[in-house]
C-alpha cells in the first residue's frame, strides 16, 4: 500500500461541488504540485484537519479551477493514511482535468473501493463494517440505511465478537484440562459448557433466521405487475413511483417491455416491474414483451395480477390465474369507479388463500388496503435485529453452527475433550471470516470489486 491513489469520489454528472480524493503516503506532496493556495504556503506546512481555499493549476500554470483543499494526516482519516481531498466545481470537464494532473503528478488510479479496502487493510474497519459502507450508499429506504448503519457503527461486528469470546472462553477451558490432566473435567464444568454451546447456536440461529428480511431491505422485494392489457398496471406502477414513470392510454399494448422501479412501501423497499399486457396477438414487438413478462412473473418473489372489475373475466384473464397458480401473490380487482361486473365471488375457486382487494387508482378507493397488504406480506421487521448479508456470510453461519453442534456430539458421546476442543476451533476459524479476521485474498478483492471507484 505504499502506492498513493487518486480518484472521484462523487457520483458522474454536473453537481455545484465536485470531490478528487487522494490517498497514500505521498499524498500531500502529490497535490502541492497541482494545488496553489491563496495564502502562498504549501499544503505540507498546513496542519491536520485544515481547510484551504486556493487554485488548481496544470503544469504550464494553467488555472483549472477553485478549489478547497482538505489535509487529512495519518492516522486521522478514512484510509489511516494522509489523505487530501480537493473540492472544486462538480463538472465533469473540470473533474476529469483535475484528475489527470493527480496522476501526472505522481498518483494512479484507484481501483474499485480501494479507499475502503485499505481502511479495512489499515485496521480502521472490518469486513463486516466495510461492507456496511456500500449498503448505507445503495439503502432505499430509511429502514435500509438505519440497518446499514447499525452494521456500520459495528453493532452487529460487536455481536459476532462476543459469541467468538464466549466460545474462546470454552475452548481454553478445555484446553486448560488438556494441558493439566491431573485436574478432573467434572460434569458440572462438561454440563456447563454444554450449555454455553448451546447459547451460541441460537445466537447464531437468529442471524440466520432473518436473512430473508435482510435480503428484502438492501435489495427490495422482486415484484411482479401482471395483468391483460388495460388493467391499470401502468397506473399502479405510477401510483407507487408517485410520479407518471409509465405511459397510461387507453390503447391496448402500451407497454412493450418490463419497466423496473424501486418504492417505499412502509419502509421497505419493493423493486417493482411493470410487465407488458398478457394477452393474444400478432404483433412480434408485443410478443417479445410478453414473452418478458411471463418470465419476469416467473422469477418475481411476489406478484400483483390485476384484473379489470368493469369487465366480464375471459380467456386472457385465466392465463393469469394459471400464472400466479401456487404462487405468493395478492389479486386485484381495477377500476371500481366504474361499473362493477367482476367482484371477489367471481374470482376461481382455486385460490382460496390469495388476498383480494378491490381499488380504484382514479379515486384512491382501496389503495391503502393494497398498501397494508403489501406490507402486512413482508412482516414486521425489527430494523435493530441483526442480518445476514448474502449468501456467503449465511453459508458461514451454518458451518459454524455445524462445528458446534459436533462440539455437542463429543460431550453427549464422551469421545474424548480434545476432539471437543478441536470443533470448537473450528467454529472460531469460521466466525473470523465474518469480520475479516480470517479471510482469503481472494474474498477481499472479491468483495471491494462490487464497490463503485472513489470510495
Amino acid at each position: 500500500m505504499e502506492e498513493t491513489i487518486s480518484a472521484i469520489s462523487t457520483a458522474p454528472g454536473a453537481a455545484g461541488v465536485g470531490i478528487i480524493r487522494i490517498s497514500g503516503k505521498n499524498s500531500i506532496e502529490i497535490a502541492d504540485k497541482i494545488f496553489f493556495a491563496a495564502n502562498g504556503k504549501p499544503l505540507a506546512q498546513s496542519g491536520d484537519r485544515k481547510i484551504v481555499f486556493g487554485h488548481v493549476k496544470s503544469f504550464s500554470g494553467e488555472i483549472i479551477d477553485e478549489v478547497i483543499a482538505l489535509i487529512m494526516r495519518a492516522p486521522k482519516s478514512y484510509t489511516k493514511e494522509d489523505v487530501v481531498e480537493l473540492q472544486c466545481h462538480g463538472g465533469t470537464v473540470v473533474l476529469r482535468e483535475i484528475l489527470k494532473l493527480t496522476f501526472k503528478a505522481g498518483a494512479r488510479p484507484a481501483e474499485r473501493g480501494e479507499f475502503t479496502k485499505r481502511a479495512f487493510l489499515n485496521g480502521r474497519i472490518d469486513l463486516n463494517q466495510a461492507q456496511a459502507v456500500m449498503d448505507v450508499i445503495q439503502a432505499k429506504t430509511s429502514a435500509a440505511l438505519t440497518l446499514a448503519q447499525n452494521q456500520l457503527s459495528g453493532k452487529i461486528s460487536s455481536e459476532i465478537r462476543l459469541i467468538r469470546q464466549n466460545i474462546i472462553n470454552s475452548a481454553a477451558h478445555i484446553d486448560a484440562i488438556i494441558d493439566f490432566p491431573e485436574d478432573d473435567l467434572d460434569n458440572v464444568v462438561l454440563d456447563q459448557i454444554y450449555k454455553n454451546i448451546s447459547a451460541q447456536i441460537n445466537k447464531l440461529n437468529k442471524f440466520l433466521e432473518n436473512q430473508a428480511a435482510g435480503k428484502i431491505l438492501r435489495d427490495g422485494l422482486n415484484t411482479a405487475i401482471i395483468g391483460k392489457p388495460n388493467v391499470g398496471k401502468s397506473s399502479l406502477l405510477n401510483f407507487f413511483a408517485k410520479e407518471n414513470r409509465a405511459i397510461v392510454t387507453d390503447i391496448p399494448g402500451t407497454t412493450r417491455d418490463n419497466i423496473e422501479e424501486f418504492v417505499n412501501v412502509a419502509g421497505i423497499p419493493l423493486k417493482i416491474v411493470d410487465t407488458a399486457g398478457i394477452r393474444n396477438s400478432n404483433d412480434k414487438v408485443e410478443q417479445i414483451g410478453i414473452a418478458r413478462a411471463k418470465n419476469c412473473a416467473q422469477n418475481a418473489e411476489f406478484i400483483l395480477a390485476l384484473f379489470d372489475s368493469s369487465r366480464f373475466l375471459d380467456s386472457e384473464d385465466q392465463e393469469i390465474f394459471n400464472i400466479i397458480q401456487n404462487r405468493d401473490a395478492i389479486i386485484i380487482l381495477t377500476k371500481i369507479d366504474l361499473p362493477q361486473v367482476t367482484f371477489a365471488k367471481n374470482i376461481p375457486k382455486n385460490f382460496p388463500a390469495a388476498q383480494i382487494i378491490e381499488i380504484s387508482l382514479k379515486n384512491g378507493a382501496g389503495t391503502d388496503k393494497l398498501l397494508a397488504a403489501i406490507a402486512n406480506r413482508v412482516g414486521n421487521i425489527n430494523f435493530e435485529m441483526n442480518f445476514v448479508r448474502n449468501e456467503r456470510e449465511a453459508n458461514i453461519l451454518r458451518q459454524t453452527i455445524s462445528h458446534l453442534h459436533e462440539a455437542q456430539e463429543t460431550i453427549r458421546k464422551n469421545v474424548g475433550i480434545d476432539f471437543v476442543s478441536i470443533d470448537l476451533r473450528a467454529a472460531l476459524e469460521n466466525l473470523s471470516q465474518l469480520t475479516g479476521e480470517s479471510v482469503s485474498d481472494d474474498v477481499i478483492n472479491e468483495i471491494f470489486s462490487k464497490f463503485c471507484v472513489g470510495k
